[in-house]
């Protein structure tokens, strides 16, 4: 079976891991604050799931998820990444994250600035625009009414198909936004942006969206 590396155990992280193990994933899970710090989470998600570091997250995972702070995106090893998809769920508050004048004025994205750290992988957004909550709750099967959709964006063919098939895994429709230079679409205070809405709907939201806020 398929191990997911995650790199970040927050909200989305956990809800995410708890999805996979549900659905027959083993997953490897890690923070910024060491493997110690997730014995209580890790005996939740039971023996499919443990802690580590992020490198050896990174290392261990057939894919990864990286669900960090956009601020210490920097901080997301490398090397142990290199060939691999990554599922980048990144959102810019800047808030949190202090000011990225390159994302203000609509010149960056946030998945295209780990995509510029992580050279030799394939960055595909996934999971940002949904409540951490909702990610365990939220899925229907396939050909549903009214089924929920999801976006995403990669340069990579691969990368994003593996996150079509991941979303229907967990119980939501595609909608592909294309390249990463696109994927501000989906990012925060967009009309897509945390809201419940069919692929219909997501597509004509995508459309609407403003390049800066």
């Amino acid at each position: 079976m398929t191990t997911i590396g995650i790199i970040g155990a927050g909200h989305i992280g956990s809800q995410v891991a708890r999805k996979a193990v549900e659905l027959g994933y083993d997953v490897v899970i890690s923070n910024s604050r060491g493997p110690e710090t997730l014995q209580d989470l890790v005996a939740e998600l039971g023996p499919k799931a443990r802690a580590a570091t992020s490198a050896e997250a990174a290392a261990a995972g057939d894919f990864a998820m990286v669900t960090v702070p956009l601020k210490n995106y920097k901080d997301v090893p490398v090397e142990p990444l290199a060939g691999k998809i990554v599922i980048d769920t990144n959102n810019y508050y800047w808030e949190r994250d202090g000011r990225i004048p390159a994302l203000d004025n609509g010149e960056a994205t946030t998945s295209g600035m780990l995509q510029e750290h992580l050279p030799q992988s394939k960055v595909a957004k996934g999971f940002n625009h949904i409540m951490a909550k909702d990610i365990t709750t939220d899925g229907t099967p396939a050909g549903t009414e009214n089924r929920r959709a999801l976006a995403t964006a990669s340069d990579h063919p691969d990368a994003a198909e593996l996150v079509t098939r991941l979303y229907d895994e967990f119980g939501f429709d595609t909608v592909n936004v294309g390249p990463l230079s696109e994927s501000w679409r989906v990012e925060r205070d967009r009309p897509a942006y945390v809201a419940r809405q069919n692929a219909t709907e997501l597509k004509d939201n995508l459309a609407k969206a403003p390049r800066t806020i």
